[in-house]
């Protein structure tokens, strides 16, 4: 099937002449088609100017004038990524609808690539639940088991990806909203080192990440996507990165030495299951070659609960600007969420606030003796699709990020790689992390785990209308 190739197979096929961008556009659309109205995964789905970039990129590759060795590839782009000309809804229905100006940097390093947009994908309200569920948008749903959450905030990227919209996808992620539905969703995504692909507007701990079924994908999306931006104020000085060495070998582990972390020291307890799944992983390394060590959690409940409320503060000072009208169309969970914080006083912002430097401390601090560091990504198998968040309490309602979310903090990038499936067939995703900057390290490393783990299940199919 068409839409099940890879980006570099696309890329190579295109190069050969075997295969056209046209082609292989309509293969894609007409397998989002099948999918769809099970999914809700697409935003601004236009399958007529997809079709018609995929024109312009055959018609470059014939003259021997394609822009990017990803020319004519079918890509999403999740929704809070401004595309010249589309409204920017961040997943609310309170959001005045209004054309954006031009195009954020991920969307501009694509577009110049030669990709073919084919959609937009979905996301929650203003990206605050790892989940799918949206004032504005059509419930997304996890292509595994469509009564299941994807994950979020990158939500329909996550579905898209494993069901096939074709090979590449580009979420966000500011405390797990790559990761957690990479792992749910059984692709592979890498969180980067901050500032490493630029993003309009910057924010602390806010990175942009490739989605995708392969790390070989990624890796050609990082090398569009890390470009320089001066749009972005924490951008990383312009590095000169050979991503196309990520191809490493199952070799490439012996002697690194990777930290084992089970507990995140906060949050929901870990499921047996995907203890049992990471603890096969870290066997996985060690028979390869790598020294595999137990670490002590290094993250604590008040951390957690000092980014939540900090969190928390900005959404009620965001929603307390908007007229009653508008506030009443976002979701009553975030609204509850947002609303909890109007009795914090000024030392108790002052105080949640000291925890992101709290947490980015503690994370480098634990980090420091390994190459890299290995855990779950997520404490808890995905919830019910209707679920705004795993514990559906808006009082305790990042419960589940414990593992993921210091790593935004400290600027480390970190990656989700599939090491299982549950008992009932669904993904469990590997967390892998690596040293500030060491981008390349991660996806090397997530390369030879994937073939030390072997084969993948088959991509879940459409139900039948």
């Amino acid at each position: 099937m068409l839409h099940d190739l890879s980006a570099a197979e696309l890329g190579n096929a295109y190069r050969e002449g075997s295969l056209s961008p046209v082609e292989v556009t309509r293969s894609v659309l007409d397998h989002v088609a099948r999918w769809e109205s099970h999914l809700g995964a697409t935003y601004l789905l236009r399958p007529e100017a997809a079709i018609e970039q995929a024109g312009a990129s055959e018609a470059r590759w014939r003259r021997g004038e394609a822009l990017s060795p990803l020319d004519g590839v079918p890509t999403t782009i999740k929704e809070n990524i401004a595309t010249a000309g589309d409204p920017l809804p961040a997943g609310t229905a309170a959001v005045t609808l209004r054309a954006a100006a031009g195009d954020a940097p991920p969307a501009a390093r694509l577009k110049e690539a030669g990709l073919v947009v084919i959609s937009k994908t979905t996301m929650p309200d203003y990206g605050m639940l790892s989940s799918g569920l949206s004032s504005f948008h059509t419930l997304a749903r996890n292509p595994w088991d469509l009564s299941l959450t994807p994950g979020g905030s990158s939500a329909g990227a996550g579905a898209a990806a494993a069901a096939g919209y074709g090979p590449l996808h580009i979420g966000t992620d500011i405390g797990g909203s790559l990761r957690l539905p990479a792992s749910w969703c059984g692709i592979f995504t890498l969180k980067p080192s901050l500032g490493r692909i630029p993003i309009d507007p910057p924010y602390m701990g806010r990175a942009a990440g490739p989605m995708t079924r392969t790390v070989g994908d990624s890796a050609l999306m990082m090398a569009v996507l890390s470009k320089p931006d001066a749009r972005d104020s924490m951008n990383l000085p312009p590095q000169d990165i050979e991503w196309p060495a990520f191809d490493v070998g199952p070799e490439h582990v012996r002697g690194l030495r990777i930290g084992l972390l089970l507990e995140a020291g906060c949050g929901l307890p870990v499921d047996p299951e995907i203890l049992a799944a990471v603890n096969q992983a870290a066997r996985l390394f060690e028979r390869a070659g790598a020294i595999v060590e137990p670490m002590r959690p290094f993250m604590s409940q008040a951390m957690l609960d000092g980014m939540d409320h900090l969190w928390r503060m900005r959404s009620y000072v965001d929603l307390s600007a908007l007229p009653a009208t508008q506030r009443a169309k976002v979701l009553p969970y975030i609204r509850q969420w947002a609303e909890s914080a109007a009795t914090f006083d000024g030392e108790h912002v002052f105080r949640a606030f000291s925890q992101f430097h709290a947490t980015r401390v503690a994370a480098v601090e634990a980090c420091a003796p390994f190459d890299y560091v290995i855990s779950p990504v997520s404490p808890n198998m995905p919830a019910r699709a209707e679920d705004p968040s795993p514990t559906n309490d808006p009082l305790r309602p990042l419960e589940h990020i414990g593992f993921t979310v210091p790593y935004n903090m400290s600027e480390q990038p970190a990656a989700s790689v599939n090491c299982g499936y549950s008992t009932a067939g669904l993904p469990i995703g590997l967390q892998i992390a690596g040293k500030r900057f060491d981008d390349l390290g991660v996806l090397q490393v997530s390369r030879a785990f994937e073939q030390i783990r072997g084969a993948q299940r088959p991509w879940p199919q459409p139900p039948a209308d």
